[in-house]
This record gives structure tokens, sequence and C-alpha cells, in this order.
């Protein structure tokens, strides 16, 4: 039995061994495993469910062109198995002594001279962002900086202080102490093989990594009562706001054969391991409404670990793709040990946070179809506040005319019922009709009556109600053209 994880910490190869090392469990955050240490207090425990950013480091992997690349995520929500493989960037690792001088890394001069700074808590996270961007950008647009800090909240210092650091880091030399040691940390990686499966059973917990396809559904075939964890972002909240206790995970976030996206002539298929970051750069022109919906999906800290197929897999009455799948018409594609399924995911989803997923099968893939420019496709987020926020109602529309008669319409809404629904009603009184301003007022009275939401702390049911009609009036302004 395996039981160790291996990465890279402070630019030395870093070895757990739960099996002797029980004070760690495989549930530990990394954010606890970091604060455990004598020399990483600098990431701190803001609100422990990934809304704050105080919490964020950056992780390194190897890449398909053999160069490292960084990511932000939220250490609140990334259990301690998942960094195997990794090296672990956090900010005492920036700043480095020269001639018993302290030197500090670009980012943390540039917010030290734009005065980025003021109570300091959330600061540590905000110079993990910075590093983030410093690595991964030349010239960042304001559009890229925006994007990179949302997931960090600062009470302090009204942003704009920091996002002139983040511009000022590009006028910078991009040579910094991690890419002189790059060679020597991909040698250090590729020592780690992830090729053998962990195996971590201890504090009457078991926790299965595998890395290959094959383990992985022979591992949910003989543990059928096991959770799966496919980017941990929600399930790391029922240890860390529920205290809930997991005692069963297969963690499928190391299987290389779910991160693939393939496209043939008439689809594009996502792997149930991409994550929400792959996938909304990979969206950027070829899916131009499920960018923009990923745009206001959470932040990047959570992107970068959150996965297609664990979104899916949740369920959840307001989930912010799920209403833009259904009008997509996609399909998942389920794999168990002997059998292969596809199912569309409107009948993938049955119930609040139940789906039709059998307990020995996995998520493969997301089937998406392509669509030509004759149909007419959008998706909507209605929340508290733009950024990193969930939805009180989202809504998705597609569209096809036929002289300006409706030949086909579809309407998908989250937040109006336990789960996300289509709006058949209000569809049916649309077909054949003319798309114009007369008929989708009398479709707007039937969807105000089609759905009953509940009044919660987010919003009352006539509330929902009313936005879920008004954004049809939307979409109908936006296409009548």
């Amino acid at each position: 039995m395996n039981s160790i994880i291996k990465f890279i910490l402070d630019d030395k190869l870093t070895e757990i061994d739960f099996f002797v090392q029980s004070e760690f469990k495989p549930t530990t955050t990394v954010l606890n495993y970091l604060r455990a240490l004598p020399n990483h207090k600098g990431v701190k425990e803001g609100c422990a469910e990934g809304d704050c950013g105080a919490c964020t480091i950056v992780v390194a992997e190897i890449g398909d062109n053999n160069k490292l690349i960084y990511k932000t995520i939220n250490s609140c929500l990334v259990l301690l198995p998942m960094v195997h493989g990794k090296q672990i960037i956090t900010i005492e690792n920036l700043s480095s002594t020269e001639n018993n001088k302290l030197q500090l890394h670009v980012v943390q001069q540039a917010l030290l001279e734009s005065n980025g700074t003021q109570c300091g808590y959330c600061t540590p996270g905000i110079v993990m962002s910075l590093f983030g961007i410093y690595k991964n950008y030349n010239k960042p647009s304001t559009e890229i900086i925006n994007n990179a800090l949302v997931g960090n909240l600062c009470r302090c210092t009204g942003y704009e202080s920091i996002i002139e650091a983040s511009k000022k880091i590009s006028e910078y030399t991009k040579s910094d102490k991690f890419l002189e040691m790059e060679k020597n940390t991909i040698k250090l990686l590729k020592r780690i093989k992830n090729d053998k499966l962990i195996t971590i059973n201890n504090n009457n917990q078991i926790y299965f990594k595998p890395f290959t396809l094959s383990e992985a559904l022979n591992l949910r075939n003989e543990n059928t009562d096991a959770i799966i964890v496919n980017g941990s972002t929600d399930i790391a909240l029922r240890q860390t706001k529920k205290n809930e206790f997991l005692a069963k995970i297969i963690d499928i976030s190391s299987v290389i054969d779910l991160t693939n996206i393939k496209e043939t002539s008439d689809y594009y298929i996502v792997g149930a391991g991409v994550t929400l970051e792959t996938l909304r750069k990979y969206s950027s022109k070829i899916l131009p409404q499920l960018e923009n919906i990923l745009n206001v999906f959470a932040s990047l800290q959570i992107r970068n670990i959150a996965t297609i197929g664990g979104n899916i897999a949740s369920a959840s009455p307001i989930g912010d793709l799920l209403p833009l799948l259904y009008v997509y018409e996609t399909k998942i594609k389920l794999k168990s040990i002997n059998n292969e399924r596809i199912v569309d995911i409107e009948d993938f989803i049955i119930s609040y946070r139940k789906t039709t997923l059998q307990k020995d099968e996995l998520i493969f893939e997301i089937i998406i179809p392509k669509y030509n420019k004759s149909y007419n496709i959008n998706s909507y987020k209605v929340s508290k506040r733009k950024d990193l926020d969930i939805s009180t109602v989202n809504a998705a529309f597609k569209l096809k005319l036929t002289n300006n008669k409706v030949n086909n319409i579809i309407i998908a809404l989250g937040g109006m019922s336990a789960y996300t629904q289509r709006a058949k009603y209000t569809e049916n009184s649309l077909i054949g009709k003319i798309w114009n301003r007369k008929n989708i007022e009398e479709a707007m009275k039937i969807l105000y009556d089609e759905f009953t939401p509940l009044s919660d702390a987010r919003s009352s049911s006539e509330y929902r109600r009313l936005v879920a009609k008004n954004l049809l009036l939307k979409f109908y302004l936006e296409t009548k053209q």
C-alpha cells in the first residue's frame, strides 16, 4: 500500500507518509498543513470557503511544453493529497536574502511602492495573486488583472493601489529566481512519478488517488460508498463549513484521461476533469456564451481547481453553467468498469442535487453540439454582486427563426425550482409565432406562472418570477434585429 505523497515546498522535495505522520489526515487542507509549519504563517484563514482569498497560494506543475505552469488556488479548499506531484509556493518563498540583505520579489516591491497594503491580513493572498499574474502575463490588460483579483477581498485599500501594483509589475524583468531554478524544479517534479495508486488509510479515513481511468473505474466498482472528488471546491465545504466527516474518498483529479478536450465536425468533447479555467480559455473564440458565463463564475482561484464534471455532478439548482448546457442540448458520457452510456443532461439531473449516475459510474466526457450562426444563444446570471457570488436566478436561451417565426426555442432556468429545468410551457407558446414584442409579452405571462420558486435569504419568490420573465424580454431585445 502506497500511503506517501510527494511535492516541492521551500525548493525541496517534501514527503508525507500518512501511515507514519498520523497528525495529518488525508482530508487535512493544504491551508491547515501550511499553518502547522513553523515558517508558513503568511497564508491565512479568512472564510474557509474560497470567498476571501486570504489563503491564496500558487502551485506549479509541468505543462505540455515541458515548462512550468503556475496557478493560483484557494488552499482552504484543497485536500493535502491533491498537491502530490506539484510545487507549492507561498509568500515566504518569494523573497530572498543576498549578502545578508532582504530582496523582495518584484510583485512584493510593486505592492510596496503602490501603497497597496494597509492592515496586512489579506496582503499575502493578494501578493500571491499578483505573482500568478506576473508568471502568466507579460503586459496584462485591466480585464485580466480584474479577473485575477476577483477572488481577493480587501476591506482597506479600495483596490486602486492594488491594481496599480498589478500594472507596475509588467515594467519589471520577467527573470526571477523561479525562472532561474525552473530546470531543477522540473527535474525534482519528474522524480515524483504519478503512476502508482496512492491509498491512504488512517484516522478511520480511506483516501484513494488513482492516476489512470482503469484504476479509477475499478476503485469506483469496489467502493460504491465512496465520495468522488474531482476538484473538491464543493466537497471540501462539507468538512470546513459543516464539520462533516468524510470517511471514504476517491480523488480522480489526477486522472489524465479525464483532462482532454477534443473536437469533431459536430461536437466539442470535454473531459470531466477539465478545470473551469481551462474551459474558459478554450471557449473564448468557439463558445463565447460559455466564456461569458465562466467569466463571472466564482474566482480564478476556484476555477483553477473546479472541474466541469464536478460542477455537473453537484446538480446545484443555481449552478451557473447548467442552464447553458441545457440549451446546448449537452450529452453526458458515463463509464463504469463494464459499461458506457450517453444521456442527455436534462435526463441526467433529476432532482435537488440528484442525478442518474449509478453507484459504479463516473462522468467521463461532456459532449457539446456545435451550432451555426442561424441559432441565437445566450446565458444570463442575476446575483447580488457581479463577481464571486452565486446566482439568484440564471437563465439560458436558444432560438432559431425561420422568416422571423420561431422555428425552435429552448429556455432553461436555474433558481426557479429544486433543479435546473426547461420552461416548456413557455417554449410551446412561442413555437410558430412571430418573434415580436406582442408575442414575447404574452409568453412572459406564461413564464411568470410556470414556476413557483422558493423565497429564501437571497430573494423572494416574487422577485425570481419577475427576473425570469424579464430575462426573456432581455433576450428578445438582443435578438430582434
